[in-house]
């Protein structure tokens, strides 16, 4: 594998007349296949691995609902809050569905938003206003509010807190809701690789951090378990620390057509709002591309370029956030998974749009065999 690292800066005059430049750390490259992986039909593929018995995937019985119509439920969204057609988004419709579902009552919810590079005092501030104007279960909404939600937390030790995507805070009023997305992100890896026909695919990520890394390892180990030789593009929009990464569609829409401009015909985001610009490019590029979190095909304000989402990686935000709150009013939290993964139907893939409708067995034989255990994936880049 050949890795190029450094700082990119691409500028590209966007359909709204914005001049943008963009930069962005690509921090992997495989090598071609094929002499440079540009002709259809490049890549030599392997077989899907024959499925283990007993390996399907066994959510937990649907617990009943309970009584939510005493709760009070603050939710802190991250950057992009609602709006953002993934991450946010799918945590607000798990609150949404306790609303229809568990009675409780919108008037009793509260939603706050984070800005971007805030400090953590601000994050903190979010948090003690929730837990100060009695919402209790308040769910915190991304890895960035951990340190936030530490001293929070122990502040408030008689409010109950969830966090998504974090499990480094280990106080006794605190539910982690982590998710094995380098699981589903290997088998959106697969479909890339069943689908290229340039035996070149990439990735375009938000912010050069541990979470999104896993996303990039899993699709990049997938996509390595169907075609060896296959080149993958990695790119980042912004570095650690730097969140607007996740907010940013002129610079994802820049940084993509980087990538196809290279040669790369699927690209796979994991970058929060600023896919929508990942898929700009591809729409004008007549490519395709994988969304991330949500069933994106299925969000309407992705209506104008559902044509070229072929799946997404389902990340069960909704379902984390329900199942929480629905536990919380059961007086219950016991009943959570420790992890979201694929056995408990936590992650997957879409197959809206019927885009691969014929693939979905060789996508179905990688899914048992990771649930046995006979494919174990990575959870940090390889670079070698």
């Amino acid at each position: 594998m050949r890795i190029r690292r450094g700082f990119v800066l691409a500028a590209a005059v966007l359909t709204s007349a914005l001049v943008v430049v963009g930069c962005a750390r690509d921090t992997g490259t495989s090598q071609p296949a094929g002499g440079g992986g540009t002709n259809a039909g490049a890549c030599a593929r392997n077989s899907a691995p024959s499925a283990p018995g007993g390996s399907s995937a066994s959510p937990a019985p649907a617990l009943p609902n309970a009584d939510a119509s005493g709760l009070k439920v603050g939710l802190a969204f991250d950057i992009g809050g609602r709006g953002d057609a993934s991450f946010n988004d799918a945590a607000g419709a798990g609150l949404d569905r306790a609303i229809s579902e568990l009675g409780l009552a919108k008037a009793n919810t509260k939603e706050l938003t984070a800005g971007p590079n805030e400090s953590e005092d601000a994050a903190a501030t979010r948090l003690r206003q929730l837990a100060s104007e009695g919402y209790n279960p308040v769910i915190a909404v991304g890895f960035k509010y951990a340190t936030a939600l530490k001293t929070v937390a122990a502040e408030s030790p008689n409010t109950q807190f969830a966090i998504v995507d974090d499990s480094s805070v280990e106080l006794p009023n605190v539910t982690p809701l982590v998710f094995a997305e380098e699981q589903g992100s290997f088998l959106v890896g697969v479909a890339a690789a069943l689908k290229t026909q340039t035996c070149k695919i990439g990735f375009v990520g938000g912010v050069e951090q541990p979470l999104i890394q896993k996303f990039q390892a899993g699709y990049v180990q997938g996509a390595k378990a169907v075609a060896p030789d296959i080149q993958v593009d990695v790119d980042y929009l912004t570095p650690a620390g730097d969140f607007t990464g996740f907010s940013d569609p002129a610079k994802g829409q820049v940084v993509a057509t980087g990538q196809l401009d290279g040669g790369a015909d699927v690209i796979y985001h994991a970058a929060g709002a600023s896919g929508q610009g990942v898929f700009q490019a591809v729409k004008a590029a007549g490519k395709s591309a994988i969304g991330v979190d949500s069933d994106q095909y299925n969000i309407p304000g992705l209506a104008d370029v559902k044509d070229v989402i072929i799946t997404s990686m389902l990340k069960r935000v909704d379902v984390a956030v329900f199942d929480y709150i629905n536990a919380a009013a059961a007086g219950n939290l016991s009943t959570l998974p420790d992890t979201f993964d694929l056995k408990v139907d936590g992650v997957g893939y879409a197959t809206s749009g019927g885009k691969v409708d014929d693939i979905k067995a060789q996508l179905d034989a990688y899914k048992a065999a990771i649930i046995s255990g006979a494919i174990s994936v990575e959870t940090t880049p390889t670079s070698s």
